[in-house]
Order: structure tokens, then C-alpha cells, then sequence
């Protein structure tokens, strides 16, 4: 099997412009996040050869995280349907990313073309290079897990037996956690797990068929994926969950694994107050989903509704916009190509998921000419250190203007929020900040 991938080429091979431009790629990608935190990476093995399995809740933002995780090159699987046109999955190769095909793709294509594409990501696992899965097979914005598909599991598996002998065979688990799905320059979290040792698991499973094994490993990484992440189950209670998860958690600013962690504890006293008194969990869930329809009618996000006093927080707030505001409005001018040109594609977006891969692909694309226009132009026209003064500003500058527009949408929340009698009292009716942790 392996002989025949180097006769077809390896997709894993070293190039000099991908490895450049996956420098600039990463760089951009780091940029759009406040705050971008890996850990767990201790957790990989050294002695073995790993598939990572993610969870996937950010379409193409969740690739280009990965990426930037780390520097070492990494290989992707994506679904078939996107190679259709040779063209295009001539790029996604020279992207390292291969294809694997579902049912709904035909029984033909999962018959004729998965085979070569688990050759490849074998060899790919051979040769130590980290390979990447999204083993939900879609993505969707939602703090829990789809059904595990299989195709992590033939790999490991077909990779054990053509290698196990001479190194182990590991089942890496990742979990991304995102401080907003759809916003850009939210925070993210890279969480790498416990991993699976897959040819130690099948020594000990020697009398199991393989289908018994896959599933066996599915629940495991289930599992193991779960408790990377913000897991709720998916259910009818979930948006009372999270929201409730939301204001109790918003309370103090952590760091990303303080607020990961404080919101599983949330989560679970919840669930196991939902268990113990299941009647009163409903009506106060009921009542949560209520007020929440009524805070999104109002315009008013839930970070807000967190605020002990909201007053106070919202005059400081009040002083900082006004204070900002000069500097935004330059900003504003200098980044106009990329925000005005962002805001045409989301406007005719039509899955709200893609939000944040758009926002990041349009300022890789545009900030790169907008700093060449403007840093030109300073350098022809100003004394040259006032020039690398408005060079470095003109860096900043879609930052800024994206911090600042987020800022100020708060703020307005927060002003809603403090003025807005009727739904604090709403709210002080359901008691989530004096009922006490179950």
C-alpha cells in the first residue's frame, strides 16, 4: 500500500510556497482573535504515529485554528463533494487536504475513491505528520457532538495493521472552544486530550470484530472530545443551558481554560438539578427561554445581563467610547476597503456559520494591499518617522476598528440592559444569580 502512494505522489511532501505562505496564513488567522490559547499539547505521543479527531463548529475557521496551533505542517480530510471540479481539487491537494466521500455521494465514489484517500492518510500517519479529521463529518454551532462517522477509525485501524507492529497507532482528541461562533477577534481555545492507543486497544480486543472495535473507539473518543469542550447535552433544554451557562459564567473576566472549566461546573449542577427535580428544571427552563426571546427582541446581548451593576459598569464604558472615538474614526477611513468589502459578502451570507471565515479571508486578502497603499503613500508624502508612526497605525488599524464597533455594541447592550426595567425585573423573577448551586 505505501509503495503505491510514492508512486502516486505524497500529499505530505514539503513545499516551499505553502510553507511560506502557511507563515502569513497563520499570522492573519492568530490576528483575528483577541486571545488564541493552545493546550494540551504534552498530551501528544512521541512514540507513535497520531490522528488528530476535532470537533467541528466553525466551518473553515476550524481548519485554519489547527493550523496556526502549531508550526509543523499538517494534512486535512474534507468531504468528497468539494473536489468535484478538477481545478479545484488540484488546489486543495497542493492545500494538503484529501477527500473522502459519504453516502450521499454515491456508493460509487465511496467504493472507488476512499480507498486511495485512506492509502494516503495512512502513509501520511507513516511518515509522522500529523492528519486531521473532523469526525462529526459537518459543521454546526452548537456546544456538543454529532454522531462520530467511521472514517477515523478505518484509518487507525488500517494504519495499526500495516504498521502497529513497528510503532503504536494513537486516536488524538482536540476540542475548540470558541468565545463566539460568529463574531471576529472573539478568543479561542486548542484543547488536545488524552489520547487513544489504538494498537494497544486492539491486543486487548483480539477477539472482537472490527465493527465491534469502531464502535468501542467511537464511544471513547466521544467521550474524550466531550470533556475538551463546552458539552451540552443536545437536547430541548439546550439554549435554557447555555443561556443560563452564559450569564452565571460571564460574571468575572477569566482566562479561556478558567471559563472552560467554570462552565462545565455550571453545566453540571445543572443537568444534575434537571435529574433531581426534572419538574421545577422544566418550568425554570421554560421561563429562561422566555426571557431570552425577550432579550434578543430588546437587542440586548447576555453579556450584559450579567452585569451586577450595570450602571456603574455602563458610565465607565460611556467615558472609554468617547475617549476611543477620534481614533476610530480614523481608523475607520484607513480600513475601508476590507470592512466595507466584508460587510457586502455577509450581507448576501446565507449560512450565518460562515461568518467568521469570511471576516478572516477578507483581511488576509485586502490588509496586505491596504498596508502597501497606505505605507507607500506616507513614506512619498510625511517625514519618514512620522511615516513608520502611521505605518504601524495603519497595521492596527482593522483591529481597532473592529475592537472598538464590538465595544461600542455593548455598550449600547449595556444601556438597553440598564434602562430597560420590565426585563430586569423579568429576570430577577427567575432568580439565576440567587439560586443556589445544586
Amino acid at each position: 500500500m505505501l509503495s503505491k502512494v510514492k508512486a502516486m505522489g505524497k500529499i505530505q511532501e514539503d513545499d516551499k510556497l505553502y510553507s511560506f505562505l502557511k507563515i502569513f496564513v497563520d499570522h492573519h488567522t492568530r490576528r483575528s482573535f483577541k486571545r488564541f490559547h493552545v493546550i494540551g499539547k504534552e498530551n501528544i505521543p512521541k512514540d507513535g504515529a497520531c490522528v488528530f479527531g476535532c470537533n467541528h463548529c466553525n466551518t473553515l475557521m476550524d481548519a485554519l485554528v489547527l493550523l496556526a496551533a502549531s508550526r509543523p505542517k499538517k494534512v486535512f480530510i474534507a468531504r468528497g463533494d468539494i473536489f468535484k471540479n478538477p481545478m479545484t481539487a488540484k488546489i486543495l491537494k497542493w492545500m494538503k487536504i484529501l477527500p473522502i466521500f459519504r453516502i450521499r455521494d454515491g456508493i460509487g465514489a465511496v467504493r472507488d475513491k476512499n480507498g486511495d484517500t485512506i492509502d494516503q492518510a495512512v502513509d501520511v500517519i507513516h511518515d509522522e505528520v500529523p492528519l486531521y479529521l473532523f469526525p462529526e463529518a459537518a459543521h454546526r454551532t452548537k456546544h456538543s457532538l454529532r454522531q462520530l462517522s467511521k472514517g477515523i477509525f478505518h484509518i487507525a485501524l488500517e494504519a495499526n495493521k500495516q504498521f502497529g507492529q513497528e510503532k503504536p497507532i494513537y486516536i488524538m482528541p482536540v476540542g475548540l472552544e470558541y468565545g463566539d461562533y460568529f463574531r471576529f477577534r472573539s478568543t479561542i481555545l486548542v484543547n488536545y486530550g488524552k489520547p487513544i492507543n489504538v494498537t494497544e486497544y486492539v491486543k486487548e480486543h483480539e477477539g472482537e470484530t472490527e465493527a465491534m472495535i469502531i464502535n468501542d473507539l467511537k464511544t471513547i473518543l466521544t467521550e474524550r472530545m466531550a470533556e475538551l469542550i463546552t458539552y451540552i447535552p443536545d437536547d430541548e433544554n439546550y439554549d435554557a443551558i447555555w443561556e443560563m451557562t452564559k450569564i452565571r459564567a460571564g460574571l468575572l473576566p477569566l482566562t479561556q481554560k478558567m471559563q472552560l472549566a467554570r462552565n462545565k461546573r455550571i453545566i453540571a449542577n445543572i443537568l444534575k438539578f434537571r435529574e433531581k427535580e426534572p419538574d421545577k428544571a422544566n418550568t425554570l427552563f421554560e421561563k429562561v427561554n422566555e426571557f431570552m426571546n425577550h432579550r434578543k427582541a430588546e437587542g440586548i446581548s447576555v453579556l450584559s445581563v450579567a452585569l451586577r451593576t450595570p450602571f456603574w459598569r455602563t458610565l465607565w464604558k460611556t467615558l472609554m467610547v468617547l475617549l476611543g472615538l477620534p481614533f476610530f474614526i480614523v481608523a475607520a477611513v484607513v480600513s475601508c476597503p476590507i470592512w466595507i468589502v466584508a460587510s457586502f459578502i455577509l450581507k448576501n451570507l446565507k449560512d450565518q456559520a460562515f461568518r467568521n471565515t469570511v471576516n478572516v479571508c477578507v483581511e488576509l486578502i485586502m490588509h496586505p494591499l491596504v498596508m502597501a497603499t497606505g505605507v507607500t503613500l506616507l513614506f512619498c508624502l510625511v517625514p519618514w518617522k512620522l511615516a513608520i508612526l502611521g505605518s504601524i497605525f495603519i497595521y492596527f488599524s482593522y483591529v481597532y476598528y473592529f475592537d472598538y464597533s464590538e465595544y461600542v455594541r455593548l455598550w449600547t447592550s449595556d444601556l438597553r440592559w440598564t434602562f430597560n426595567k420590565k426585563l430586569r425585573k423579568e429576570f430577577k423573577e427567575i432568580g439565576l444569580f440567587n439560586r443556589r448551586k445544586r
